[in-house]
């Protein structure tokens, strides 16, 4: 350790000998680990151990094999939306306003005062903000031309209802 290290770290203690893996296949049990050793910590931080997984399923009528839906969690009041998609043939008709519409009343339910997300500008960002969802910024990706869009929403009220200009 250089003075600068020390200076930095305030302190002469050395790493902990621990052994670490690259890869880009961790199993379920391993991302489990990590995820439930941090929600651990934040009870332990907090005294609030609400962390609950949020599922909006769409299904085949004839195979019931899942084809789209919603997922996210729900923590510490907020609504994290992780996943969202429906095939093409499911889009257009009010199916997407419907199962984020379920999202964030269940969200509400939970305790939820606040949604995030985060999408590619050329997947829903105009979809969102049709339904309320403010832009918080945008960090460049791949392709050359495409972000990140990271959105909020307030989840004061009930989606269905209007909210009034002070």
């Amino acid at each position: 350790m250089t003075p600068a290290d020390t200076a930095v770290t305030g302190s002469h203690q050395s790493e902990p000998r621990t052994g670490f893996v690259l890869t880009d296949a961790p199993t379920p049990q391993d991302v489990a680990a990590i995820s439930d050793a941090l929600d651990r910590f934040n009870i332990e931080h907090t005294g609030i151990a609400d962390r609950r997984s949020l599922g909006v399923l769409v299904r085949d009528p004839a195979t019931r094999q899942v084809v789209g839906g919603l997922t996210g969690r729900t923590s510490l009041g907020l609504f994290f939306l992780d996943l969202f998609y429906l095939p093409p043939r499911l889009r257009g008709g009010g199916l997407g306003t419907r199962i984020l519409r379920q999202a964030e009343d269940e969200a509400r339910a939970r305790g939820c005062r606040t949604a995030v997300l985060y999408t590619i500008t050329f997947q829903a960002p105009g979809f969102y903000q049709k339904h309320g969802w403010k832009r918080l910024g945008e960090v460049p990706c791949d392709p050359l031309g495409t972000s990140r869009v990271f959105m909020t929403k307030e989840l004061t009220a009930p989606s269905g209802a209007s909210v009034r200009a002070r």
